[in-house]
């Protein structure tokens, strides 16, 4: 069965009233966690973040990225947990994507350099701490920003770091799974790295849970705010069988990659 035969969460909140509770310890502990960010990234990631994996050991910018990244989803009441176990660098990361909160979850389990849309460079505070991180920024719908990014995709990989990726070119609803675009994973197959589906799932009492997803009309601020209220979720990150590289196949790469995923978001029978 594939994700798509998922229907979406409810698209109103039921009356919680311990919702005002959580944003009361919620937001302060936010806005203290941002700052902690900010002086990670220009302390650590500024002196150690040019090292790599040594031997299956990681740096310790890349421990500390994990540990941030561990803490926000804490803050926002989501427990990260592991499923499978991921290769060592450098690997493609191949994942499906519905919240922004996607990227920060893979953090939790592996620091890898991301594949996101150039906007989020302009953001205030946001956009500088993603660069420090390692992102790749591309300008969406531009040819030439797509293969300077899949050279700096090799280059990385090729320099001992893993990259991640959306193959699906943006975020879903959660209860569609898109279409995998091949041609991004040929930045796997020129550097000769490994190529990894990893699924993320929101889960509420084994559950999947679709609503972390941008609701129609729904503000970047308004979806953080309304997940900073919600009960505590299950955030999943599921490590999965690697895609044997085809050289002239990247369209079944893909499809590999995308059948994998499907399956690991279905709900337990």
């Amino acid at each position: 069965m594939d994700a798509s035969t998922h229907t979406p969460g409810p698209v109103r909140d039921k009356r919680d009233p311990l919702r005002p509770l959580r944003y009361a310890y919620r937001i302060p502990l936010l806005l203290v966690h941002v700052l902690l960010g900010i002086a990670l990234c220009g302390i650590v990631l500024t002196l150690f973040g040019g090292k790599v994996m040594h031997k299956g050991r990681e740096p310790f910018a890349h421990r500390t990225i994990r540990w941030w990244s561990t803490g926000l989803l804490r803050i926002f009441g989501f427990r990260a947990r592991r499923i499978g176990t991921p290769l060592n660098d450098p690997t493609l990361f191949v994942c499906n994507h519905s919240s922004w909160l996607d990227i920060e979850l893979m953090h939790t389990q592996r620091a890898a350099c991301f594949v996101a849309k150039a906007e989020i460079a302009r953001w205030p505070v946001v956009g500088w701490m993603a660069a420090r991180g390692g992102t790749i920024f591309h300008r969406r719908g531009s040819n030439h920003s797509l293969a300077a990014v899949m050279q700096v995709m090799v280059d990385r990989m090729r320099g001992g770091r893993s990259v991640a990726v959306f193959p699906e070119g943006g975020t879903s609803s959660g209860a569609d799974l898109r279409v995998f675009h091949a041609r991004i994973l040929q930045a796997a197959i020129d550097a000769e790295s490994p190529i990894q589906p990893v699924a993320l799932r929101y889960a509420r009492g084994g559950k999947r849970w679709l609503d972390v997803a941008f609701r129609p009309r729904e503000s970047f601020l308004s979806n953080v705010i309304r997940l900073m209220g919600e009960p505590t979720l299950d955030a999943e990150v599921h490590f999965l069988k690697p895609v044997p590289v085809h050289p002239d196949g990247r369209k079944r790469m893909a499809e590999q990659a995308r059948a994998q995923i499907a399956q690991a978001l279905e709900d337990p029978a």
